[in-house]
């Protein structure tokens, strides 16, 4: 017969046995098993979020082609004359409507970030009263043409600042890439 400590002994072994055992479930099933379900929940979520982007972006797609197709339209030619032509053609059109003098206009080819495109950008130098430096500024703008405005230096040219001088770099965008020389 089993002594009263030996029982207690062997219940405290069984204990201890279970309660390792319980750990090494917790460590080596229930933790895995719990990350692997959180995980595939955020992968789910994800998916889901991916899916409601997609159905949003195949709503608007005929909106965002045609507007695409209306920017391509207002890109520089691919012909570096031609476009070099067009852009200093619109610089004395718009210098004409706002009633500006334009002293120079300085293009000058740069290369696009990518290869799919090249940039032309000028160095513009005009003067004027504020507010036709301010129509120039509108009609630039304002034209289809794919223009940005990188810069814009404003001085005066005389004591009272009626006359005003106007530093203006612009780019235009061609959706063709540089030619090597």
């Amino acid at each position: 017969m089993k002594t009263e400590a030996q029982k207690r002994q062997h219940l405290l072994a069984l204990l201890a046995i279970s309660v390792v055992a319980l750990f090494a479930g917790d460590k080596l099933v229930v933790q895995p098993l719990t990350a692997s379900w959180k995980a595939r929940q955020a992968r789910i979520a994800k998916l889901e979020k991916d899916v409601r982007a997609g159905s949003a972006l195949l709503d608007r797609d005929r909106a965002m082609r045609d507007r695409w197709n209306t920017m391509r339209k207002g890109t520089l030619p691919k012909d570096r004359s031609a476009a070099e032509q067009q852009l200093l053609s619109a610089f004395d059109k718009w210098s004409r409507e706002a009633r500006i003098s334009v002293s120079s206009v300085k293009p000058q080819w740069k290369r696009g970030a990518t290869d799919d495109h090249s940039l032309l950008e000028c160095r513009v130098d005009a003067s004027g009263s504020l507010s036709s430096l301010s129509r120039f500024l509108y009609e630039l703008e304002q034209d289809p043409m794919a223009l940005k405005i990188e810069a814009v230096e404003l001085s005066t040219r005389d004591t009272s600042g009626s006359q005003l001088a106007l530093g203006l770099l612009v780019s235009g965008l061609r959706l063709s890439p540089l030619e090597a020389k």
